[in-house]
């Protein structure tokens, strides 16, 4: 399991094992933390599958909500982030399509300062956009430093 801070990451199944057609990360998310930065993919979409707890999702200019059983569809060139929006442990299962993405969850521990992780992986993100969401669904991000 790697810490974000926001967010673990356990990886399930490597895009080697399915041919590069997709990987998929279980996301350990701490009540009331925002998971990632707004952002948008280019090369890849996402389905995030809520396993237990309250997902919240921006997605474009729509906010949704998401309880166990739910599938929440974030399409590449879109812009989304999620957090948890309740008061325990949020866990999902996360699809990556194609796959690729889920090296960026390692490369990040190890990151050299200055490393453009956003270009190497066609991700753009908007730290304007993420402050809103942050103010506006009263969350904490980024969480603790980034750990294995």
């Amino acid at each position: 399991m790697i810490d974000l801070g926001a967010c673990g990451v356990r990886f399930m199944v490597w895009g080697d094992e399915s041919g590069g057609g997709f990987s998929l990360v279980e996301h350990p998310i701490p009540p009331r933390h925002l998971a990632a930065p707004l952002h948008r993919h280019t090369r890849e979409d996402e389905y995030s599958f809520v396993l237990e707890g309250r997902l919240g999702a921006s997605l474009g200019d729509q906010v949704v909500y998401a309880d166990p059983g739910d599938l929440v569809f974030k399409p590449r060139d879109q812009w989304h982030t999620f957090w948890n929006a309740g008061d325990s442990v949020c866990r999902i299962l996360e699809i990556i399509s194609p796959a690729g993405f889920e090296h960026y969850f390692e490369d990040v521990i190890e990151r050299p300062a200055g490393a453009d992780w956003g270009a190497r992986y066609g991700v753009e993100t908007d730290p304007s956009g993420t402050s809103r969401i942050r103010e506006q669904f009263d969350l904490v991000f980024p969480g603790r430093p980034a750990t294995r």
